[in-house]
């Protein structure tokens, strides 16, 4: 288990972590329970360096403190259930609706109320009920090589089922969150049998059985494997940006689409939040959330990870920016999580490992 750079639990506590592969032991002046006034206790399953300066601006702002535990969502998940009702965890970050559902389907999450984040964060960005807010968006697009695709060709998730891509379409696992949650959507739109029928489809395309990350996909598009990927946006973002040449080199020989635009638009999803049920500083968690939604915040936390901030009128990371602009779909991403188990039987019986 990766954790980052602040965490420690106190002297028994961190053994027991350690033994376990919990930990990774941080400076005394980041650990739980040191260091002076007030503090909030957050569980990330990001890893950016970038976040120190939220962190603090955060500190400068309100005097408050952030302790900081690394990891992946869920192990987070299953360390928070572990910890019980003693859990020194104040708010739980991961990625995708369908994580944050997983922890709700837990019971980790306590309903908050807050006029600030309801007024900055969309309304299908949030759980109905306050139990967690999205952050930051990411949409989960074609990734086409230019020199076989015709982007006129493109159109809508559903048409990748069509056989004129029979060979030619590259995805990664359905074990994977973000393509659960992508047939999660088309359950929302088609229901589950014309989604079934979708998924087959979409499997006797496959140019290969599914391998590796979303990069990957667009790799091996770019190399002549297939001749579209999909994939999230910041994927292709940090293969523009890369340090490599051949990493730039496989981005310059792709675009991006985004489908379903003369319909309920592009698949979004998110990163997010919420307070934990038992969080012993529940008060200062929500004034973090609250930060989290500022301007500055919004900025330095979605250009971190190449995604798009959730706030209106923050400006968006110029190579993403570049991608162009595009109709998301609306869709409440709680809907992603609810619609999850029905989502893996049916990847499950149309053959997509």
């Amino acid at each position: 288990m990766k954790l980052g750079r602040r965490a420690f639990l106190g002297a028994s506590a961190a053994a027991t972590a350690v033994a376990a592969g919990y930990l990774r032991q941080r400076p005394a002046s980041a650990q739980f329970g040191f260091g002076r006034g007030p503090a909030v206790n957050l569980y990330s399953s990001r890893h950016y360096d970038t976040d120190d300066r939220i962190y603090d601006g955060f500190r400068e702002a309100t005097g408050i403190r952030l302790n900081v535990v690394e990891a992946e969502a869920d192990q987070l998940i299953e360390r928070i259930k572990n910890e019980g009702q003693n859990s020194p965890a104040d708010i739980l970050v991961t990625v995708d609706a369908g994580r944050l559902w997983r922890a709700e389907q837990e019971d980790l999450f306590q309903p908050v109320t807050s006029t600030v984040l309801n007024n900055a964060i969309p309304e299908n960005l949030r759980h109905p009920d306050g139990l967690w807010f999205g952050l930051t968006k990411r949409a989960r697009v074609i990734v086409y090589n230019k020199a076989a695709v015709d982007p006129a060709e493109l159109s809508t998730y559903e048409d990748l089922a069509d056989p004129k891509w029979r060979g030619r379409i590259l995805v990664r696992s359905s074990t994977n969150i973000y393509n659960q949650s992508l047939v999660g959507s088309m359950i929302a739109a088609h229901g589950a049998e014309a989604t079934e029928e979708w998924a087959r489809g979409l499997v006797a395309n496959f140019a290969r059985a599914p391998e590796g990350g979303d990069i990957d996909q667009i790799k091996a598009a770019a190399a002549g494997l297939g001749d579209i990927a999909i994939a999230n946006t910041y994927y292709f973002a940090r293969l523009v940006k890369s340090d490599q040449a051949e990493d730039r080199a496989v981005a310059e020989a792709m675009g991006v689409f985004f489908p379903n635009q003369e319909g309920r638009g592009t698949h979004v999803n998110i990163s997010g939040a919420g307070v934990v049920k038992t969080a012993p500083n529940a008060d200062a968690a929500i004034q973090f959330l609250e930060y989290l939604a500022s301007p500055e915040a919004q900025r330095i936390f979605a250009e971190s990870n190449n995604e798009y901030p959730v706030v209106e009128g923050v400006a968006v990371d110029s190579v993403v920016a570049g991608f162009g602009d595009f109709k998301a779909d609306p869709l409440n991403a709680s809907v992603f999580g609810r619609n999850n188990p029905e989502a893996l039987r049916i990847t499950d019986r149309a053959g997509w490992t």
